[in-house]
């Protein structure tokens, strides 16, 4: 069933994000669109140039067009009110399918159009939501809804960020605060998230190769030094601050934007994003081009950068107010990259930037999300780790084939406190 709803979440993958560089492509012809890479063949085509001015004004048109959507289409729903589900019920809301209905189309125009927020929760919403789908379909209880409905999520985030493993902690460590605690569901979601990532491999021409290549301009260390755990821990601390900024800017921005009525919310965010193009040509996208095109930039300056990050994160504050709808994790990851390239050139001894972006990358994620195993293998996979996978299938099939093969006899099921068995989601933990 795992391995069914991966499929499934791998083919939705396609679909979604096709649709959504092709519409990038008509709606967002950015400096940087001759990178767009369309994986599957297109029949759209377009010589449109971007203009700021002009441009303004179809973020304006964006913001009327999801207000419409919210009043025609209803209520899309949202990534916490999936999460919560899960937790209460095992997975998506009874209204969730009617909510795709919604979301699909108003977060492919959000994103589109260059809004400062990514695909990675309307995709893993969807995909959660239909596993639940399948899992009523099949019967299921709620343990083992829960435990399809992560699998969805899995997926979802394994197509976008091209990391099954990492996609597969992260779905898991994002429903909590403190650490992994359905750790009993990891088995199914990398079946889940493997066979995503395989299915969606072949049917694109995606491949294997890294996303981002950030170590082009700033190289990569022969080996770590032992200065290089102490850039690691400062950039905790950075990232600590700059996740404990940003989380303030949503709250912030959400306080302002409230008394604006709900319809009016998206057309007012639309405004601003518009102006925050003017300040840096960084500001817009969810940045999965823009830092493949700072990856092979090699002269830019530090205020440059500290803009580019600055606006990235106000985009992404003002899109998540004025009720668009997208995530926030890779304008995370863009921000980490630029923080850490301005770090290598400003702080003494000029430490590797490679190692001060990745760095900052999982940090400020990790501040956010909660979830710093999970940003961990995701940020390794997508720049550069391609082992994982074929070294996780290899490692899942032993598992399995020889799953009545015992060697530690000792090895047994969980117990609880009072030394008898405990069924893993009920388990009560302090």
């Amino acid at each position: 069933m795992a391995a069914c709803v991966g499929l499934v979440g791998g083919l939705i993958g396609v679909v979604y994000l096709e649709a959504l560089n092709s519409l990038t492509l008509l709606l967002f012809p950015a400096p940087w669109a001759d990178t767009v890479q369309t994986y599957l063949p297109t029949l759209l085509h377009t010589t449109i140039t971007w203009s700021t001015w002009h441009h303004w004004l179809v973020l304006i048109a964006a913001g009327g067009l999801t207000a419409l959507g919210f009043k025609v289409l209803g209520n899309p729903g949202d990534t916490e009110l999936l999460v919560d589900n899960i937790h209460l019920h095992g997975g998506a809301p009874a209204e969730g399918m009617r909510e795709l209905k919604a979301l699909i189309p108003i977060s492919l125009l959000n994103i589109a159009v260059g809004s400062g927020i990514g695909p990675e929760a309307p995709l893993s919403q969807t995909n959660g939501t239909v596993a639940t789908w399948l899992a009523d379909r099949w019967h299921l209880d709620p343990v083992e809804t829960r435990i399809l409905t992560i699998t969805g999520l899995a997926a979802g985030f394994t197509v976008l960020f091209d990391a099954p493993l990492g996609a597969s902690i992260f779905s898991m460590e994002m429903l909590h605060r403190r650490g992994l605690r359905y750790f009993e569901v990891l088995l199914p979601v990398l079946v889940g998230a493997l066979a995503a990532f395989v299915l969606y491999s072949g049917l694109t021409t995606m491949g294997f190769e890294p996303i981002w290549s950030i170590d082009g301009v700033l190289g990569v260390p022969d080996r770590l030094a032992f200065l290089d755990f102490g850039w690691g821990l400062a950039a905790g601390v950075v990232g600590a601050l700059v996740a404990a900024a940003f989380t303030l800017l949503v709250e912030f921005a959400r306080w302002l934007f409230r008394p604006l009525p709900v319809l009016g919310k998206p057309v007012a965010a639309g405004l601003v994003l518009g102006g925050l193009a003017f300040v840096s040509p960084y500001a817009l996208t969810f940045s999965k081009l823009q830092l493949r095109h700072l990856g092979r930039v090699e002269v830019i300056t530090v205020g440059a950068l500290a803009l580019a990050a600055a606006t990235k994160l106000a985009a992404a504050a003002v899109s998540m107010a004025g009720g668009w709808k997208g995530g926030f994790i890779i304008p995370m990851f863009f921000s980490g990259y630029c923080l850490g390239r301005i770090g290598a050139e400003v702080l003494p001894g000029h430490p590797n930037g490679t190692v001060l972006a990745v760095c900052l990358m999982v940090a400020i994620n990790a501040g956010v999300t909660k979830t710093p195993l999970g940003s961990t293998l995701v940020v390794t996979e997508m720049v550069g780790l391609r082992l994982f996978p074929p070294a996780l299938i290899a490692g899942l099939v032993s598992f399995f084939l020889t799953s009545n093969v015992y060697l530690i006899k000792s090895q047994r099921r969980r117990v609880g406190l009072d030394g008898k068995p405990v069924d893993p989601p009920f388990v009560q933990l302090g």
